[in-house]
């Protein structure tokens, strides 16, 4: 005799963060709005384009691919710019799903960006003004899914990519100096 196995759904979830913890971090937010903290990253040349920055204790690896005389080594600086806003929307999403107390099973972000470089980094290329040169579209699709409507993950999607601090720098334009070190 044969016994019948009824279906069943396995569901996992991704690994939450701590929602009080959350929730004390807003608290703080909210009762000091102008509190900023500063990121700080120390980028050293190998030669040629590799660099590697050290950033706390971690290190961040750039090149430049072959057509653009790099040894394709590691991602281009503008690859790094998109993982980096990528990174943060992910940030984002999974705060305000936690917020919302929302469980996500899957999140992946891919992003796409059109970047040229006829100025050839200002090395007798092209002439062009600032704002012709940079990324001049960014397009992100993201994949999600949890225990919400679709149009529920869409508003948790949105509101991230409205408070989101790096897709913020990248819309609007904000101070920025460079100088000889003294």
């Amino acid at each position: 005799m044969t016994t019948a196995i009824a279906p069943q759904t396995v569901s996992t979830h991704l690994r939450p963060i701590d929602r009080d913890g959350l929730m004390a971090f807003a608290e703080k937010g909210r009762n000091n709005p102008g509190t900023r903290g500063t990121n700080k990253v120390h980028t050293i040349t190998d030669g040629q384009y590799r660099t590697v920055s050290h950033v706390n204790q971690h290190e961040v690896v750039v090149d430049e691919p072959l057509h653009l005389f790099g040894e394709d080594t590691a991602p281009a600086p503008g690859e790094i710019v998109l993982s980096g806003l990528g990174g943060c929307l992910c940030v984002g999403i999974t705060a305000v799903a936690t917020w919302k107390q929302v469980k996500l099973s899957k999140l992946e972000v891919f992003m796409e960006g059109d970047i040229g470089n006829p100025a050839a980094w200002g090395a007798g290329g092209a002439e062009m003004e600032p704002e012709q040169m940079g990324f001049q579209e960014i397009r992100v699709k993201v994949l999600i899914e949890g225990d919400a409507s679709r149009e529920e993950l869409d508003e948790i999607v949105k509101h991230a990519n409205y408070f989101s601090p790096v897709a913020n720098t990248m819309r609007n334009p904000i101070p920025f100096s460079i100088s000889l070190m003294d």
